[in-house]
Parts: structure tokens; sequence; C-alpha cells
């Protein structure tokens, strides 16, 4: 199966969860990562906001912002640029119809983060993952001030796979979180 065939199926089984079952979900990816240690001593990280059925870590930004610096992407051109963002603070819609940070809002850079929480349709056992197709995230993980942050992608546990096809541009990350474990990559 190609990559489109199977992002195209990922994102209908993704679709077709209950809430209740995606809520559930959603909270076991957030308590893998409340226990993790990687998590637990970092000071900045950088997440997303759940879109289109992604997993939820919304309890995590919203409970921990106290003790977290949390940064949130917003799309500019090819690019992926971070802001600093805090429950209560202003949310635009990007040009995906995803929710971003305002412009305004302080800028992170990349030698203040710890942890990076990717998004993701499928992810394997090797650290590869399957995004949406327009390379965002492959171009900032391949820039080499982006190369220090410890990377992690989210998935649900029936999108995590023995290997995906890969690209040369496809970037690997260091850990994969899903609703059943968190599984070490490289």
């Amino acid at each position: 199966m190609n990559k489109q065939e199977l992002r195209r199926n990922l994102l209908k089984k993704r679709q077709l969860m209950t809430q209740q079952e995606w809520k559930e979900k959603s909270d076991r990816i957030s308590a893998q990562l409340l226990d993790f240690p990687l998590f637990q001593e970092a000071k900045t990280i950088l997440a997303y906001f759940s879109f289109r059925q992604e997993p939820d870590l919304s309890c995590l930004y919203k409970n921990y912002h106290h003790r977290k610096i949390w940064g949130f992407p917003r799309c500019e051109g090819k690019s992926l640029i971070w802001h600093i963002w805090k429950p209560g603070d202003a949310l635009q819609t990007g040009a995906y119809g995803i929710s971003e940070p305002d412009i305004q809002n302080p800028l992170i850079k990349s030698a203040e983060v710890d942890l990076i929480l990717v998004p993701s349709v499928a992810c394997d056992a090797l650290g590869y993952r399957l995004g949406y197709g327009g390379g965002y995230y492959d171009r900032l993980l391949s820039s080499p001030q982006w190369k220090n942050p410890v990377t992690m992608g989210i998935v649900f546990e029936f999108a995590y796979f023995p290997e995906l096809p890969i690209e040369a541009w496809d970037q690997p990350l260091n850990y994969i979180c899903t609703d059943t474990g968190i599984k070490i990559q490289n």
C-alpha cells in the first residue's frame, strides 16, 4: 500500500472512532506522557492542537501550563513557526483550518525546546512517521537548528506499524507514544 492509500485509510479509521473511544485513547496517551521521565523533566514542549480526531493532548497543556512552557505552530509559507501559548490566549484559524496561536505571542527558539510532540497519521518501529503530506515536520526536523530537541510521534496504537513506506526526506523520530505505551526508536 502506498502512502496516499495508507493515509486515507487511517484517517478514515480515526474519523470512525466514537467520541468516547477517541477521548479514552487520547487520555491514555496523555497518561503515558505524564509517566514518562523525559516529559516530566522537560521545561519547554512543542505540541499541537488536535485536528481531524488526532490524539487530543489538551489536558496536558491545560493542566500543566504553570509547570511547562508550551509552544504551538503557525504555518507560514512552507515553514512552522513556534509561539508560546497558554490557556486563555487567543487562537486563530490557519490556512488548513487548524487552530494556531496569535502572531503576537512570543516566539520560541529551537535552543529552548526540550521535547517536540509530533502529530502523526501513522508511525513505525523504526521511528518514521506518516504525516499529512505537506512535509512541514520533515523540513523542520531536517534543519540544523532543530536537530537537538527530542522528538516523539503521537499516534493511536492502530496506526503503529512495523514499517512504513519512506522517502529520502523523511526524518525519524526518537520516540513514539501510543495509547498502549512509549516506544524507544533511536
